[in-house]
Order: C-alpha cells, then structure tokens, then sequence
C-alpha cells in the first residue's frame, strides 16, 4: 500500500489544555478513516493541523509527493471570491482549468485563444466534465452562479465547499462534518458516492449511518492519545469497550503492586544499589498506569419536567405562504401526551417556518394556535445558537438561574450543573468564544433544559455534538414524559426516537406517516420498486423462442445504421460551424453562452450516436 499521510509524535495544547501528546499514525491510499473523539478533545484542530492551518507544538508531518489534497473545514471560509463561479472554477485541476479558460474565451477570446480553449477542452474531455459540474452542483442546490457567496448562510456555504470539493477530485479527501446541512437525499446521495468512488478518506462525522458505511478504519483521540482499529463503527464499537475494559484491569492490578513497592521503597536504606535504582526506576512506571483515570466522563441529564395538563397543543385549519410558496394548507392536528413526532422533508417546504408557528414565533395566514395552560416550550433552534461570545460558560447558566432543580428531590448551582454537563471547573470560567462548536452546541442545549420544558423542539440537535453526548441525549429523550419534536437528517437518531412521521412534501402538503423512520424509507422504497415494476413491459406466459445467434441487421435496424451515419455527420458539421461562429468574435454574450451550450450537448450526442452506430456495424 502506497502511504500518502504520515503524522509523527503530533502534541498541541492550548494553555494548560493537552489535546493531544505524541499521537502518530499513517493513511495509505484507497483507506476511509474515520475520527473520533468527544467535543473539545481535538478532532477538528488535528484536521485543521494536518492542512497546515494550525501550527502544531510539536511533531512532523509528511505528505506523498505531489498528492492533491481536498479540504471541507467546519466553517468554510469565501472572503476572496465575488461569486459562486469564481469558488468552483479556483481549484488547479487541469480540466476545471480548461473549462474555466474556454469560459473566459467565450467572453473576450480572439480566434487563435479560441482554437487553443476548444483543443483543451477536447483534449481533456472537459465537455462531459461540465455536465457532471452541473450535476453535482444541482445535487447539492447551488445555484445562481453570479451571486456573491459571503451572502449566502452558513448552510449554504458548507453545501458550495462540499459541491467544490467533490468537482476538484483530488486524491485524498479531509472532510470535517460532511452531512452538517445537508438533507437525507443529499446525504445518501454523498454516501454512495464516498462508499464506492476510488479516493483516499479521512473524515469527522456524527453521522452513525453514514460512518458505518463508508469508512473501514476508526481513529479514536481519547485523553490525549490516538488509538486505532481496522473496522467499521459498529467493530469500533466493541473494540474500544474491551479496550477501556483491559485498561481499568491493568490500572487496578498497578495500583495493587504499587502498594507493595512503595512499603518496599520506604524500608530500603538511602545507599542503594543499581539492583534497587532499577527496581526504583520500575516503581515510577508502574505509578504513572496506577495514576491514570479509567472514570468515564458521564452527562448529567435528570431534569425535571413541568407537569403536563389534559389541553396541550391544537392546530386549526393552519394556513402559510410566502407568495406562489406554499408552507402550510388547512393543517390540523391534536397533539396528544408523550408524542414523538419526527419532521421530514427537503430543504426549503417549510419546517422551521412550522415550528416557528407552533411557538409563536411566527403568525400563520389563517388558522388558530391553541396552546395549553401549562405548555413550556423548549425550543432549540439552528438560527438561535449565537451565545453571548464575551460572557463566561457559567453566566451564561447564572443568567437564567443559580438554582436548578434536578432529579427527584434535588436542587444544583450553577456550578454543578455545568459539571454535570462535562464543564469543568477550568471551562466553566473560559468565555464562550473559546469554546468548540459541538462544546457551543451542548451549552445551548443546557439552556434550553434548564427550563425545565414540556414540549420539547429539536431543529438539527445533532450537527457537530460528539456520537458520546448524542448517546446520552438518546437516552434521556428516551425517558422524556413530555412531547417531542425532532427535526433531523440523522438517520439514527431519528430511527431510535420517533414513532410517527410529519412528512413535508411540498405545495403546503403534509401526511402524517404512523410508524418508525425506517418503515417510512422502507415504504418509500417499496413504492419507487412498484413504480419500477409498472413501467416494466408485462412478461407473458409464453416461453421464450430461443434466439439464433445474431448474424446481420434486420431492415429496420439497417435503416438505423444508414440513418446514423447521416446524423452523426450532420452533428460534426454543426460542431465544425459552431466553433467558426465561436471563433469569429462577432457574437453577442447571450448567442455566445447559446453556441456553448449546444457545443456541450452535440458532443454528448455524438458519443451515443457514434457507439450505437459501431454496435450495428459488427453485423453490416
């Protein structure tokens, strides 16, 4: 296996904050690596670190020769483009170089630069490359080209540097957070196509589905150190348990020798041999593994609940739209007690702007909102995650209140519950600007359970919280006696929580689907597959004549051949005049950019035409 990354004795710390400390490891080709690690412990400053964006204390990092590398950040960065064309077309790739040439020719290209872009882009076989540019670009719903990508929102953003990266091709791909922002199409979509294109891999996701089926080797960065395993999530899974199981016997069985040598040590006189300098050297060792900590970090989640009354929530004759957009038409449903209610639906028909009418947050066309009494609303949202950057972790929790009653008969400071909520008492005091996205993402869950809701709303809980936390938020919703609302594009936290399905499909149309969300995808499957089946030719009872080897064409296929050899000839005559009229400089933009286009689809045509037409041509 040819290596292409190799990380030796990598250490960073902020201040007294060890992230990692002599981690090595190597990536070979065609391997899917996935790493895993909790929130704040690195993972994302490792990538960034990899990439030479973040200088490192400590270590050396080598990098095949010549290997294209592609990076999607957390928080992908556009200050210097005016455009969205401008990102897709930066990359160095020779083909996206010969597209991005012939562009700049059809604009203001004399004829010899002319010749020069359409040999390139025959050269490069860039004519196809453009279509699947469209492709991907359409797969991800980036559109108008002109406009300046600093406008366009943080979800936007990360779906344009996902489109980028996957039109660039490179060799080997770092990817921090893939799914974030994406919906569940886009998202099967980049699964299958990361699980079976040919591309060296290492990736940060919390996405248990998609880990799962792409990549065959775990990282995982636990206290400081990397540990490895060649397997999916679900042998990850099982390893690390045995791992952190032979741990806590070799510290026990350290701690119970330590014993024993320390009464040895106290008793030895102060001239000693090399005999007990090496016994002594011995004891030092064995006290580091007595002195590790095998307590695992545990998340506090016992709040309480405000007590439910018999009227929760009714919505009446619902309607909303934004202009042609329809959200919502004639909606009506009764929410009943303990409700697990999963919303499902492409990006953009409307399910935030729901949510936002059943909290008040937004006023509907027509219809009424009747809420109960004793309704309290948590509602965590995407839109509303901007903390107060210049205050500290723990005022942002003494703000709401310096007691929380928590578990059955019991009352926390703040202090205590930030501990609970894996804080420290060192983060507690740090400013929420220097806390990590997923650290961010469970301080505001924080302070939305602090209040102790009812009727709970969850948009997107799970993008960047670590797979340890998102276990823990299982659970607790598990056990949640109030309503639940979840919108999620992760397949796996939707499958374990929701027992009924919102399901938006556009035009202001919602069903209500009873039953899991994975009965859902199985019943859309089973739809696509009787579509599939009806548009099949209908099989007869009759048993097919056994065909005699094909030896020349029927009549109607000769008048196919001869037809061909005059439309692939009237094709590579329109080809021929187009490129004259391209070359000529006499065109307008608008006739330019209709001359290219066509260009694109004649030599599409011509592929098909021209393998049809040999196909024939064995038999004539």
């Amino acid at each position: 296996m040819i290596n292409y990354l190799s990380i030796e004795n990598f250490s960073k710390a902020f201040a007294d904050k060890v992230l990692f400390q002599d981690i090595s490891f190597g990536i070979g080709q065609g391997q899917k690596v996935a790493l895993i690690a909790k929130n704040g412990a690195g993972k994302s400053t490792l990538l960034r670190a990899i990439m030479g964006e973040d200088p490192i204390d400590d270590g050396k990092i080598s990098w095949r020769k010549d290997l294209q590398v592609g990076f999607l950040s957390q928080n992908p960065d556009f200050q210097q483009y005016n455009s969205i064309e401008e990102v897709i077309f930066s990359a160095q790739n020779p083909i996206i170089q010969a597209i991005r040439f012939y562009e700049k020719c059809l604009l203001n290209g004399n004829e010899t630069e002319m010749q020069e872009a359409l040999q390139k882009m025959d050269e490069h076989k860039a004519w196809d490359y453009e279509i699947k540019i469209k492709q991907i670009l359409s797969k991800f719903r980036v559109d108008d080209l002109e406009k300046n990508p600093n406008q366009l929102s943080g979800g936007q953003r990360k779906r344009l540097a996902l489109a980028k990266v996957l039109i660039d091709e490179p060799e080997f791909l770092i990817l921090d957070e893939p799914t974030n922002h994406l919906d569940v199409e886009m998202i099967e979509w980049l699964e299958n196509h990361l699980s079976t294109a040919k591309i060296t891999l290492l990736m940060v996701t919390h996405d248990r589905y998609f880990l799962e089926e792409v990549c065959n080797e775990i990282l995982e960065l636990d206290n400081g150190n990397i540990y490895r395993y060649t397997g999916n999530y679900s042998y990850f899974l099982e390893k690390k348990e045995e791992r952190e199981t032979l741990e806590e016997k070799e510290v026990l069985k350290a701690k119970n020798l330590m014993r024993k040598e320390l009464d040895w040590i106290r008793r030895q006189p102060k001239a000693r041999g090399t005999k007990a300098k090496y016994r002594i050297d011995a004891f030092h060792d064995l006290k580091a593994t007595a002195s590790k900590s095998t307590k695992k970090d545990s998340l506090g989640m016992g709040f309480k609940m405000t007590r439910l009354g018999g009227k929760i929530l009714e919505l009446k004759n619902l309607q909303k739209s934004y202009g042609e957009l329809k959200i919502l038409e004639n909606f009506e449903y009764i929410f009943k007690k303990q409700e697990r209610i999963g919303i499902v639906g492409k990006n953009g028909v409307g399910k935030s702007t729901f949510l936002n009418i059943i909290t008040q947050n937004e006023t509907p066309d027509t219809g009424e909102v009747i809420i109960g009494d004793t309704i309290v609303f948590g509602y965590y949202t995407q839109e509303a995650l901007d903390l107060p950057k210049d205050k500290r972790v723990i005022e942002v929790i003494q703000d709401i209140a310096e007691y929380i009653p928590f578990g059955k008969n019991e009352q926390l400071s703040a202090a205590q519950l930030l501990t609970k909520f894996l804080f420290p008492p060192k983060v507690q005091y740090a400013y929420v600007s220097s806390l990590s996205g997923g650290e961010k993402r469970r301080l505001y869950l924080l302070t939305i359970l602090v209040k102790n809701p009812n009727f709970l709303i969850l948009d997107e809980p799970t993008n960047d919280l670590d797979i340890m936390t998102l276990q823990v938020l299982e659970d607790f919703l598990l056990h949640f006696q109030g309503v639940l609302i979840i919108v999620s594009h992760d397949r796996y936290f939707m499958n374990k929580l929701v027992e009924h399905l919102f399901v938006f499909e556009g035009e202001g149309i919602i069903k209500d689907f009873n039953g899991s969300y994975q009965e859902y995808r199985e019943h859309q499957e089973a739809i696509k597959e009787a579509k599939k089946a009806e548009e099949k030719p209908k099989k007869t009872t009759e048993k097919p004549k056994k065909e005699k080897p094909k030896t020349k064409l029927s009549y109607n296929e000769q008048r196919e051949y001869e037809q061909l050899e005059q439309e692939i000839e009237n094709l590579e005559l329109e080809k021929e005049k187009i490129t004259e009229e391209l070359s000529a400089g006499t065109l307008s933009n608008e006739e330019l950019i209709e001359r290219s286009n066509r260009i694109g689809k004649i030599v599409e045509e011509l592929d098909q035409k021209t393998e049809r037409w040999f196909e024939l041509g064995e038999f004539v």
